[in-house]
């Protein structure tokens, strides 16, 4: 998924083919060519889809988790991998798990959709723990619900506050939480999500200004913003302070919080997992995470004793954050930012 939630200096291309490419290698660039081999129109290009497939290892086959299925680049990818493989796929987003039922159809029963929060996955697909082979999860959007005006994802010229992941959920839109949220709530989603230091003035320009009237499109917002900055707003500010309320709109991180260690406890001995995040937010709780269950003893300094489990849980595969690589930023540029960090169970 890309992280931007502005306009890109490209975009993902709607077709992509290949003449003469082996199979494998053409689901790995990202191409968008379905089981019977037909080409199927994308609502977004994956990122680091050759990564993905490295780590995961569906050549060992089982049962895959895609938590952020989307439009089903990785999970198409997957498949095609092995025939041994068999996927369950989760997205909060309707639109794109209609859209990744239709491509992913010619695999038949090897799939398994539901819609909903990957962190509820052993709810939604009845999973316990030990029955997983291996666990994607790519966090941020995707390019079709940047491009969507309707969704209100981007800040371009007019565009509607929604911001919602699920709009069959519960969740508010981004212009019922900026009507909503107290001044301290604000200055918190601007400081925390958007690590903006000028939070508390942003604040409190958005609440002047919904005096006035509601704020309601993209617009608004960056008058506010306009309002608080004394030189020119940058797209790198836009991303970053859209993104910030985007997060706050959809409890990003505390489905990350919540949904890492459930799925940490659904891999099976040597069962691997996979998360591609798109900023410091998310990477630090990934990176945490997987250095915490790699170690031995996780007790705070200074006990005189081990009082925690005593073993570590696992093992991390990359020693680094792994980035895409230079062709993959030229051909998709919303690939740019994306981090890819790997795990594996303890047999």
């Amino acid at each position: 998924m890309c992280g931007a939630t502005g306009q890109a200096s490209g975009v993902c291309p709607l077709f992509f083919t290949f003449l003469g490419v082996p199979r494998r290698l053409a689901a790995a660039q990202g191409a968008n060519r379905n089981a019977s081999g037909l080409i199927v129109k994308l609502f977004h290009e994956p990122a680091m889809v050759a990564q993905v497939l490295e780590y995961l290892g569906p050549e060992r086959g089982g049962v895959f988790l895609d938590g952020t299925v989307g439009a089903g680049g990785h999970a198409d990818a997957l498949l095609q991998a092995a025939k041994s493989v068999r996927l369950l796929g989760v997205d909060k987003d309707g639109d794109a798990l209609a859209a990744t039922s239709t491509r992913l159809k010619p695999y038949g029963d090897r799939v398994e959709l539901r819609q909903g929060d990957y962190a509820d996955a052993d709810e939604l697909f009845g999973l316990g723990e030990g029955m997983l082979a291996g666990v994607l999860v790519d966090l941020g959007v995707s390019s079709h619900q940047i491009d969507s005006v309707e969704r209100g994802f981007s800040f371009r010229p007019g565009v509607p506050l929604d911001m919602r992941m699920s709009r069959e959920g519960g969740e508010s839109r981004a212009a019922d939480l900026l009507g909503r949220f107290s001044m301290e709530e604000l200055a918190e989603v601007f400081r925390v999500y958007g690590e903006e230091r000028r939070a508390n003035r942003l604040a409190a320009e958005i609440v002047r200004k919904r005096e006035g009237a509601p704020l309601k499109t993209s617009d608004d917002l960056l008058a506010a913003v306009e309002a608080v900055w004394r030189g020119p707003v940058t797209t790198s500010d836009k991303a970053r302070l859209f993104q910030a309320v985007r997060i706050a709109v959809n409890r990003e991180l505390e489905s990350l919080d919540r949904g890492l260690p459930v799925l940490r406890d659904l891999l099976a001995p040597a069962g691997r997992m996979v998360v591609i995040s798109y900023h410091s937010l998310e990477d630090r709780r990934v990176k945490r995470a997987f250095r915490d269950w790699s170690r031995e003893c996780v007790c705070p300094p200074g006990l005189p004793e081990c009082r925690c489990r005593g073993r570590s849980l696992g093992r991390k595969l990359t020693r680094r954050v792994v980035r895409p690589m230079p062709e993959e930023v030229l051909r998709n540029p919303r690939s740019r930012s994306a981090r890819l960090r790997a795990w594996e169970r303890s047999e």
